[in-house]
């Protein structure tokens, strides 16, 4: 197996320096996102399909879970070079069934210093923050959609409270191109290799299933080109 031929943090949606509690977390998320109680992505994937992802999933966990594992990973891509000594610390006490708050108290007292998180996380986490009201019968709605349409999105992006320009600057796609994907306007829009990127970051800051969403939109709008 080549570690550089694979990046397992984007498998499992996790950063490169999430702790053993956020990989897990990110695992058991992709898990269920591929597993066949979904049905909604089995009317889109085959059976086939799903499993190939799901082996790829727990080849991503059984690598990143384990610290030593991890390291030699992380050592083979060329990241998490500056890690400080505190956070692979943390990582092991975790992995080894610490809690957070043991973690921390073994490093303080061991005399390492603990660094506060990063303003740049703190703005980042608050960038993609979504606050709305949550309405049981869409949230519903959202949860047994098996086909996103531009609408659709539209609805979902007005009910979590993001703007145009606000989702423009999450998804770092111009404010033009939005709008062309909600209206579905194919002459306006670029190769659909693109814009399925475009729409799989657009459902990532919507806390969507972004495979299921793109490979959704994608299949619709081309039908509509074929026609």
């Amino acid at each position: 197996m080549e570690f550089k031929d694979k990046n397992y943090y984007e498998i499992l949606e996790v950063s490169s320096t999430s702790t053993p509690e956020d990989v897990h977390q990110g695992y058991l998320r992709a898990k269920n996102a591929y597993s066949q109680d979904s049905l909604a992505l089995y009317s889109l994937m085959s059976k086939e399909e799903c499993e190939n992802i799901l082996q790829l999933i727990d080849e991503a966990y059984t690598i990143i879970s384990d610290p030593h594992k991890r390291r030699q990973y992380d050592e083979a891509r060329g990241i998490n070079q500056d890690l400080s000594d505190s956070f692979r610390q943390q990582s092991r006490l975790a992995s080894v069934g610490f809690t957070k708050e043991e973690t921390d108290h073994r490093i303080n007292q061991s005399g390492e210093s603990v660094k506060p998180q990063s303003m740049t996380k703190i703005v980042a986490q608050k960038k993609f923050q979504l606050e709305y009201k949550v309405s049981e019968e869409f949230e519903k709605e959202i949860e047994q959609a098996t086909e996103f349409s531009g609408e659709f999105l539209r609805r979902v992006r007005e009910y979590k409270g993001v703007d145009i320009n606000r989702m423009s600057e999450m998804t770092k796609v111009s404010k033009t191109y939005i709008k062309n994907i909600e209206d579905e306007d194919t002459t306006r829009l670029p190769a659909i290799v693109y814009v399925r990127g475009f729409v799989y970051q657009y459902a990532k800051c919507l806390k969507l299933n972004p495979d299921l969403v793109a490979t959704s939109y994608t299949y619709r709008l081309k039908n509509q080109t074929s026609e």
